[in-house]
């Protein structure tokens, strides 16, 4: 488990050491007892070493101290390679007290390099801000390149640790949504504990939930945006369009033809045009263009 206020973090000029099988012992077993110790065996040879090794470098550095670093380069220091069956190159071994305590072969995206320091730290009983924050990053880069079921397992094993993480919480939810699964979205996010269930995070979740609900009973793009083109004057038939566009991918499409909704008709159907679009809106990130842009035009027709 992770404990705040675990072993002490290790001073920043002291993150990252080239290791000698005259050293190993030293700064990787006995340094362990301390703080644990990643090992990234490598060669000058080596192609994929030239990437992964600055890679883990940089998350062992934005650790802040939780783990350091050892780099062991197997072509001078075969007798650890030997003893440790090194078979091929990379390998990256995690030590604590003395003992590996994780590893992996081979060059793998910066996101799970993340996921791997962080790992590291939870098994040492390390730092659990630095940890969970660097755990969330991960999970979340995950997410945004389609490993859902990998992401969904990261942001379970934050939560084992933070219950109340609402960005942890949200990312569980949204990784069972990538997956299909809305059912067991839903029933995540009713579950969700009272401290975080209005947080900003949970609330984008919730409108992604929704949105995904709709693309499920969406109507084809084309013969939707050939009804709106017989009659323009069809709300509906735009209203269908614009989450068709959604579900295809097309948010800036989506919020166009419910703007012109708004526009033409703002009270239509109670004002749907308008709750699709604040819907919307907290389903992407604030800062999108989207977002940016279909929020200043509805408030220029709100306030015209």
């Amino acid at each position: 488990m992770l404990e705040l206020g675990g072993q002490a973090a290790a001073p920043a000029q002291d993150l990252i050491k080239d290791v000698t099988e005259a050293d190993f012992m030293a700064e990787v077993v006995d340094r362990s007892q301390q703080v644990p110790v990643i090992v990234d065996f490598w060669a000058p040879w080596c192609g994929p070493c030239k990437t992964l090794g600055p890679a883990l470098e940089k998350a062992v550095t934005e650790a802040k101290g939780a783990v350091v670093m050892a780099k062991v380069n197997v072509d001078e220091s075969q007798m650890i390679a030997s003893q440790l069956r090194i078979q091929s190159i990379p390998t990256v071994y995690a030590f604590y007290k003395g003992q590996p305590i994780d590893a992996f072969q081979g060059a793998v995206p910066e996101s799970e390099l993340k996921a791997f320091v962080a790992r590291v730290i939870e098994a040492s009983g390390g730092d659990a801000s630095g940890g969970l924050d660097a755990a969330v990053e991960a999970a979340e880069e995950m997410l945004e390149q389609g490993a859902a079921t990998d992401a969904a397992q990261t942001f379970a094993a934050i939560l084992e640790e933070d219950p109340v993480n609402a960005r942890a919480y949200a990312g569980f939810v949204r990784a069972h949504i990538e997956m299909g699964d809305l059912d067991q979205a839903e029933a995540i996010l009713n579950g969700a504990p009272v401290e975080i269930s209005k947080a900003p995070e949970l609330d984008a979740a919730h409108a992604m939930l929704e949105l995904a609900k709709q693309a499920a009973n969406a109507g084809p793009v084309a013969e939707l945006s050939a009804a709106v083109e017989a009659d323009p004057a069809n709300h509906q038939a735009r209203f269908d369009l614009a989450q068709a566009l959604y579900a295809k991918g097309d948010a800036q499409g989506a919020v166009d033809q419910l703007l012109e909704i708004f526009r033409r008709e703002r009270e239509w159907n109670d004002g749907a045009a308008k709750t699709q679009l604040f819907t919307i809106f907290d389903a992407l990130k604030p800062n999108d263009p989207v977002v940016l842009n279909g929020r200043r035009k509805l408030s220029s027709m709100i306030f015209a």
